[in-house]
């Protein structure tokens, strides 16, 4: 007899999680233990489901590194209890917190899915209830008594996606999500569909282990046309600076000026990691193929290949917190961990 899957629902904020007052307009968080009193269809669902929240559920603008650690720690105490995990969190730095997430669980074996919604659960109109029921489907999906899915997803608006492939591109649409550099992992319509070939499989069961050094001393620097020497020196300046994104233009073009060059150059020799992304919205950076982009590459740059900025940023933590060495950074960034980056051998 194959055994009911155990759920653990983890609640950190966000809209989903949001009740009306409708005498003052106002949301409030509601108590996720009267969670079936809201959606009586998940009594239909074949699988038992607990739930945890933050004690001050916050705003997923107010993520940050210490809330990734506290989401991960939750699911390690708690990882030998349950078959799968569904994470509640705002929409806007969703991708942020999944990304960092996949990095942070090494050799993952169960579901971790992330979703949210654009309007309270309460709400007429609401997309947390299509949401949050086929979040816990796709966690208690099994096959043979072993979850189908094995690592760190986000659902929202009919489409399962990897989650460190994913980037917000709307803040009003349901269709708030899209991964574009790698397709859904999965759809739901009249029937749930999932692409198993995409998905990713372990071959060899290993010992979870969870990942909590991360090193926030990083920024991003978005190119723009007219952007000044005193800006990037600023920033590249910065006491304790360890990381920089930089979000070029095209396939990873940059300015070619030479005060431009140079400040990156000596970023570099001072042992600041430097990776280029794209700005476009998908698509990849190729470093050298325009002559904009060969400086970056002499000197050393890292290739981001088609990651997410906001997968780019959780890798660079992930990486920093680790301590690889200089002389192997690039080599780490630059290669598949969680699946977050498509290398073309």
């Amino acid at each position: 007899m194959t055994k009911t899957p155990n759920i653990l629902l983890i609640y950190t904020g966000g809209t989903i999680g949001m009740v009306k007052d409708y005498k003052t307009g106002a949301l409030r968080s509601f108590d996720f233990e009267k969670l079936v009193k809201h959606i009586p269809e998940i009594n239909h669902l074949k699988c038992t489901i607990n739930t945890i929240s933050f004690e001050e559920p916050i705003d997923s603008s107010n993520m940050n590194t210490d809330d990734w650690v506290v989401i991960s720690e939750i699911i390690e105490d708690n990882y030998e209890k349950f078959d799968g995990f569904v994470v509640l969190h705002g929409s806007d730095t969703m991708s942020y917190t999944a990304s960092a997430i996949s990095f942070m669980f090494e050799n993952l074996s169960k579901p971790i899915i992330f979703t949210g919604s654009q309007l309270p659960i309460g709400d007429l109109r609401t997309d947390a209830k299509e949401n949050l029921i086929t979040s816990i489907e796709i966690a208690s999906a099994q096959d043979n008594g072993n979850p189908i899915i094995s690592e760190v997803c986000l659902y929202f608006e009919y489409k399962l996606y990897r989650g460190n492939r994913t980037t917000k591109i709307n803040s009003e649409h349901f269709e708030a999500f899209t991964s574009p550099n790698f397709p859904p992992l999965g759809e739901s319509g009249v029937h749930l569909k999932l692409n198993k070939q995409l998905i990713y499989k372990p071959t060899i069961i290993k010992p979870l282990k969870v990942r909590k050094r991360l090193d926030n001393n990083v920024a991003i620097i978005k190119i723009f046309p007219g952007i000044t020497k005193v800006v990037i020196e600023s920033i590249l300046s910065s006491k304790g600076l360890k990381g920089v994104i930089l979000e070029t233009f095209g396939s990873g073009n940059a300015p070619t000026e030479k005060w431009f060059i140079n400040l990156l150059k000596e970023a570099i020799k001072k042992g600041i990691q430097i990776v280029n992304v794209t700005q476009c919205i998908s698509g990849s950076v190729i470093m050298g193929h325009y002559e904009t982009s060969v400086e970056l590459e002499n000197i050393g740059v890292i290739s981001g290949n088609d990651i997410t900025t906001e997968s780019a940023l959780a890798k660079l933590m992930y990486l920093l917190g680790e301590n690889i060495p200089k002389n192997k950074f690039k080599y780490f960034f630059e290669r598949q961990l969680r699946g977050e980056i498509t290398v073309i051998e």
